[in-house]
């Protein structure tokens, strides 16, 4: 299998991202140097993903956006972190890095989930999912049920003390990664309990590479489970003074 790099992680989460806004009735659309939405996302996502370093395609995407939404809030994720947006009147809401855990040497192999680990398949299900993810609280939905019908999804629980949800990851499969999304662990051990979500993920969908992005103090967390550095990228947002009404930030998923 050949290298993954920064363009496999970012199309993997632009993916991702069209999915959660497909739920929602909103798809994006896919062009050779980013994806797009003109339409409002969910909480924590954004309108728009570059898919290469180009910056003058990314840039014209931008005046796009802002040409078919001058009075609402939006974001952009920068996968490269190359687009000078400071001076086009952005906010850099956060800089991370893209991760990478390469495949098990060997060949790949059904896996079954590890005990306790289920995959979500109800509405019900989903909607403890969310509780327990927790980062929607007070705000509209974000995960819908029409996700639970992809097959390249996995939304996965694992059940703690008295059959609550205490853990989860969202992992996405693209033609050569597999993204790891919205992870979260309770009270315990967060180390081995994320080492545990990872292994989740990998059962999900067995043979391929892991990708995703983290941020310090995270960051330094996934490496020691095993992820090495692709590159940075940058998540910005222009806010009009209209939009600004205390709602969570677009772009972080």
């Amino acid at each position: 299998m050949r290298e993954v790099g920064v363009a496999d992680a970012a199309r993997n989460n632009a993916a991702w991202c069209d999915a959660v806004c497909s739920a929602h009735g909103n798809p994006g659309e896919f062009c050779e140097s980013h994806w797009l939405t003109r339409a409002a996302t969910p909480p924590y996502y954004p309108n728009l993903v570059t898919l290469d370093s180009a910056v003058a395609p990314a840039l014209a995407a931008v005046g796009a956006l802002e040409e078919a939404r001058p009075s609402a809030s939006f974001s952009v994720k920068d996968s490269f972190a190359v687009l000078p947006l400071e001076r086009a009147g952005f906010r850099l809401l956060f800089a991370a890095e893209w991760i990478h855990r390469p495949t098990p040497l060997g060949r790949a192999r059904e896996r079954s989930l590890p005990s306790r680990w289920f995959r979500v398949e109800s509405e019900s299900a989903l909607s403890a999912w969310e509780a327990a993810w927790g980062e929607s609280l007070g705000q509209p939905r974000v995960f819908l049920p029409a996700l639970l019908g992809r097959s390249e999804i996995a939304i996965l629980a694992r059940l703690g003390t008295g059959d609550a949800i205490a853990a989860g990851v969202i992992a996405n499969r693209t033609e050569n990664a597999v993204g790891l999304t919205n992870l979260f662990v309770g009270g315990e051990d967060s180390h081995s309990v994320r080492a545990v979500c990872i292994e989740a993920a990998t059962a999900a969908f067995p043979g391929l590479p892991l990708v995703g992005y983290e941020a310090a103090p995270d960051l330094a967390e996934f490496r020691a489970l095993g992820f090495v550095s692709l590159g940075p990228l940058r998540v910005w947002v222009k806010a009009c003074e209209a939009a600004r009404d205390g709602s969570p930030p677009p772009g972080r998923c």
